[in-house]
């Protein structure tokens, strides 16, 4: 059963055309960067910073715990990370694993990276790691049938959630 995908048109214009080619780029401002700057709290989304490193909610989830991970400076890739950065970068990834394990007590996890607009990478220019928790089950009629997924709490409750394990 191959799944169909639910349409979200209102992002195209993000994803691809102009403003894709402009955040490609690097004409644009990086959101990202702007979010590093946040102060650490349930309005920004912004759940840990350090020095090199911070954890924000994904504003577009996958599923309930979607965070990412990245870099507060603007780079796009690994290989661009000092040798410094790249540890803090993967310690707080195991540290955000930790969080979500703790926050949810899920049957599993997903990390990806999507690096270089091939890949799918919706900000190309400013590296980001996805962390969401996985349950058995969790792909149900919704997805399955209805073709649609279901976030079963807000942003503010994931927040709240995941927040005090940081």
């Amino acid at each position: 059963m191959s799944l169909d995908r639910f349409w979200a048109a209102w992002r195209e214009q993000y994803v691809s055309g102009a403003i894709a080619s402009l955040n490609a780029a690097g004409e644009v401002a990086c959101v990202f960067c702007a979010l590093s700057n946040e102060e650490v709290g349930e309005s920004s989304g912004v759940l840990w910073r350090s020095d090199s490193t911070f954890v924000v909610l994904n504003a577009y989830p996958y599923g309930s715990g979607h965070l990412l991970v990245l870099p507060r400076r603007h780079v796009a890739g690994f290989a661009e990370l000092t040798d410094e950065e790249y540890r803090e970068y993967f310690l707080a990834l195991r540290h955000t694993v930790m969080a979500i394990e703790m926050a949810y007590g899920a049957d599993g996890m997903n990390i990806g990276f999507n690096l270089g607009v091939a890949a799918g990478a919706g900000i190309p220019k400013h590296l980001h790691g996805h962390v969401l928790p996985r349950w058995g089950g969790d792909t149900n009629f919704m997805t399955s049938v209805g073709e649609t997924r279901v976030l079963s709490e807000s942003l503010s409750a994931t927040w709240q959630k995941v927040h005090d394990h940081f």
